[in-house]
């Protein structure tokens, strides 16, 4: 039943349900969530703009209460409620999030920390400078503008954007069954992207990654990878990789700190703290003791402490893993195109963005060209005006009014409508000949610039070539450094990604400590100077081991029970030289009454080189460098030891080798290595030397085809150098013979090695002193000579160990060792083979014997 005011109309309740749902969610799509491709605005964002625009809160000028601002925005744009519009313009106005702010707040507007802002009845704000780039044109008919909601005015239906703000900004939300989460970027760079695409049209996706490298986030922080980086600029989706900026500080005391003065993008800070302290509770991470937050003025400073008996390398790589510190930023670039959501690519987003600039352009072109021909054609009366001056005065004065004397005017003179209306307005101060100079100025002028225009506006270059000098003027204006840092670093993020491969001194302590410290904490002394204090030592403790290798390489630590133990240098903790370090039983898992007798850096296991060992009692053996490429928590052997013998030295080398070993009575024996076959790592070795009566080994060295000098040292104090040719290459397990004199002045040998002349030469003594000279300045001598005096010791002091630096390496050589790396690399799935066979071998080769072997 139907009648003049009611009209019923039958439907299904699933059709009707399904039309409203769809109703709704194409409001959400359309008029909420998502932002528009052209300016990068959401509907909310722009009335906000807008209706600040409209109270005219330009930079520089007053700040109104955004009370005022949320008020007039839902009262005449959005009507939501002005609690729906104070959060979005918070956030406009927080630079955590906007990578290039819109909105100048004054007052309370939140915190990276999550906290609220304060009540939108104290903050106030205005308008940024960029966002003048915005809005700087909506007078000159570049835009369409549409009723608000209630129809009582306008607004624009989007602005004529100079900022390609969708792309420096970025955008999120969510929509009904889709969503956005565009990244932001940095505005030099994709300006730069722009006037490249308009240069050259061709240009992919891939090849725009030239300019824009990669998003730039606000809070600054590293993104791990360029792979998805090109994915998402080709597809439009990609899953980032973002990590926060941390370091490692210690301080006076030699207490070591994490410092985090960069978190991800869209992190809150407190809940990074509260996930940190929960790991600690749970135990998942061990060693901090303390964690605060120090953020100020100067910025964000969170301070993690770390216990002296752990690392704060490997505790950093936890909070990679477990935390926040490390997350993925998942890119949907996802935005409005004609009104529909579509899915864009890189070069769609700039191709978009200068389609629109480049309507805009054309618009107010001829905006402007109307402007002038319509100025021009009052120009023109005024010139028949000015020619005609008395006449038209006496026609206006025997007018009886305005209308007539229009009328008049236009008859008389063939004056249209507007140019005899602005005749009769014109003051009586343009007749004189100034003004009437100033009208003609402005008329040449005019007729040079409606040149112009309609040149603009008929070709299409023209205005191309005006959109790439607007944006490339804008990023003359605002362009600023990246904030984030991308790496090339694939999958997984390591450590040494952030630890520079610098040169560095580890020593060792007799009592187990281990430090790493820069190079130049020492400085060069003559021959025979006293030395600096190179550790403060506590008592009955002295430095055992010293050598030079780079952060990133491994150290192989062979202690005098067979076992192998490795690290990374960087793992180490750096410390001043008077530091005592960290005890090397907090950093490596040893047995009961394991110490360290010998070392050796590697770069890559895949290297087909030997690790030569010798013990004591002067076995030696030979074992692949490969086969030490898989340690365990507890080490591995290295070498079945026989009993009341234990290793004392472990060197790397190519099969190619002379082994010298020289004995505590200055006795060495030199042989050629291939007199010692390759063994597994659980056999005992052969003899490299017979000792005589209460003799022992003390070193070893290689020597290649006689290059370099020997040095040997004495417990005194006392040192020589002999040519390498001077050691005469005998066999395996002969006695030796003499290579310095035991006297009582020079006391018992300390150590023998092969130097340089380019090389420095680091001597360490029992009580801590530590010297350091050019081995170029110890003069050769014969090998059965007393030697010179090295260093003036203290009383009761001795000569412990020796190191030598060598000098940095040339181009040349640089070259050589890449060459060998790449090398190294194309065989690396053979080794890695070879590495694992042997691990099976393990458990089978374990007799051979040094007495099977046995050369008198």
């Amino acid at each position: 039943m139907t009648d003049d005011k009611h009209k019923l109309i039958q439907t299904q309740i699933e059709d009707q349900l399904k039309q409203a749902y769809l109703d709704y969610s194409m409001s959400v799509i359309v008029a909420r969530a998502l932002p528009d491709i052209r300016d990068g605005l959401k509907p909310s964002q722009r009335r906000i703009l807008y209706a600040m625009h409209e109270l005219n809160l330009s930079p520089g000028g007053h700040f109104r209460k955004c009370a005022k601002i949320a008020g007039d925005t839902s009262g005449n744009y959005h009507p939501h409620g002005e609690q729906v519009v104070y959060p979005t313009l918070v956030r406009l106005a927080q630079p955590w999030n906007m990578r290039y702010p819109l909105i100048d707040g004054q007052g309370n507007f939140g915190s990276i920390d999550g906290d609220p802002p304060a009540a939108m009845r104290y903050t106030e704000a205005r308008l940024q400078k960029v966002t003048v780039e915005m809005l700087d044109e909506l007078d000159k008919d570049t835009v369409d503008f549409k009723s608000n909601y209630d129809e009582t005015r306008k607004e624009p239906e989007v602005f004529p954007s100079r900022l390609p703000n969708l792309l420096v900004n970025g955008s999120s939300g969510i929509a009904v069954g889709m969503a956005t989460n565009m990244p932001p970027h940095n505005i030099g760079e994709v300006c730069d992207a722009v006037a490249a695409l308009i240069d050259n049209p061709e240009l992919e996706n891939a090849d725009l990654t030239k300019h824009i490298k990669g998003p730039d986030f606000p809070t600054g922080g590293y993104i791990m990878g360029r792979q998805e980086i090109v994915k998402y600029f080709e597809t439009g989706r990609g899953l980032l990789t973002v990590q926060g900026k941390a370091v490692i500080e210690t301080n006076d005391n030699e207490q070591e700190s994490i410092i985090i003065s960069e978190i991800p993008y869209q992190l809150n800070k407190n809940l990074l703290i509260e996930r940190i302290v929960n790991l600690v509770k749970e135990k998942r991470i061990e060693g901090i003791s303390d964690i605060r937050d120090e953020s100020g003025r100067d910025g964000m400073r969170l301070v993690i402490v770390v216990k002296r008996s752990a690392v704060a390398e490997k505790i950093l790589n936890q909070l990679y893993k477990y935390s926040q510190l490390r997350t993925t930023f998942g890119v949907i670039n996802l935005c409005l195109v004609d009104g529909t959501p579509q899915v864009v690519t890189m070069k769609d987003l700039l191709n978009n963005f200068i389609e629109f600039r480049h309507d805009i352009v054309l618009r107010r072109t001829l905006f402007e060209l109307k402007n002038a021909e319509e100025r021009l054609h009052i120009l023109e009366g005024y010139r028949i005006a000015l020619d005609h001056l008395d006449e038209v005065i006496r026609t206006i004065r025997e007018s009886q009014t305005p209308a007539e004397a229009s009328e008049q005017l236009q008859a008389r003179f063939g004056l249209t409508e507007i140019q005899a209306k602005a005749i009769l307005d014109m003051r009586l101060q343009r007749l004189t000949g100034l003004e009437r100079e100033k009208i003609e100025n402005e008329y040449r002028e005019l007729l040079i610039t409606i040149k112009k225009l309609k040149e603009i506006a008929a070709k299409r270059e023209l205005r191309m070539k005006i959109v790439k000098k607007e944006t490339l003027d804008l990023k003359n204006k605002f362009g600023d450094a990246r904030k984030t840092v991308i790496t090339d670093a694939v999958g997984s993020f390591s450590m040494e990604d952030l630890i520079p491969n610098d040169s560095m001194i580890v020593t060792i302590t007799h009592d187990g400590y281990i430090k790493r410290m820069p190079l130049n904490v020492y400085r060069v002394q003559g021959r025979g100077g006293k030395g600096i204090s190179g550790t403060n030592l506590k008592e009955d403790d002295f430095i055992q081991y010293i050598f030079v290798t780079t952060n990133h390489s491994y150290i192989l630590f062979f202690t005098n029970l067979g076992r192998c133990h490795w690290i990374k240098v960087y793992e180490i903790p750096e410390a001043r030289r008077q530091a005592r370090g960290k005890a090397i039983v907090n950093l490596v898992q040893f047995m009961e009454n394991e110490k360290v007798k010998a070392f050796v850096t590697v770069n890559s296991f895949m290297d087909p080189n030997y690790i030569v060992m010798c013990t004591r009692n002067g076995l030696i053996k030979k074992s692949a460098l490969r086969a030490f490429s898989n340690p365990r928590a507890l080490g591995i052997w290295a070498i079945k030891l026989l009993d009341g013998d234990e290793l004392i030295d472990a060197r790397i080398s190519e099969n190619n080798d002379d082994i010298i070993l020289a004995t505590h009575n200055g006795y060495c024996n030199r042989f050629n290595e291939k007199d010692a076959r390759e063994m597994g790592r659980h056999t005992q070795g052969v003899r490299g030397i017979r000792l005589r009566d209460g003799d022992y080994v003390i070193s070893m060295t290689l020597v290649h085809n006689d290059e370099g000098t020997i040095l040997a040292v004495s417990e005194n104090g006392y040192g020589k150098r002999t040519d390498a040719g001077a050691y005469h290459v005998t066999r395996r397990g002969s006695k030796g013979v003499i290579t310095l004199k035991t006297t009582a002045r020079n006391g018992f040998l300390a150590c023998l090695m092969k130097v340089e002349d380019g090389d420095d030469l680091v001597i360490v003594t029992k009580n801590g002193m530590i010297i350091r000279q050019e081995v170029k300045v110890i003069k050769k001598i014969s090998r059965n000579t007393q030697g010179v005096r090295l260093i003036k010791l203290n009383n009761n002091d001795t000569v412990n160990d020796i190191t030598r630096i060598q000098p940095e390496p040339d181009d040349e050589t640089i070259d050589r060792e890449a060459e060998r790396l790449t090398q190294v690399a194309a065989s690396a799935s053979e080794w890695e083979e070879d590495v694992q066979a042997l691990e099976e071998e393990d458990q089978i080769e374990s007799g051979d014997s040094a007495e099977e072997d046995d050369e008198a």
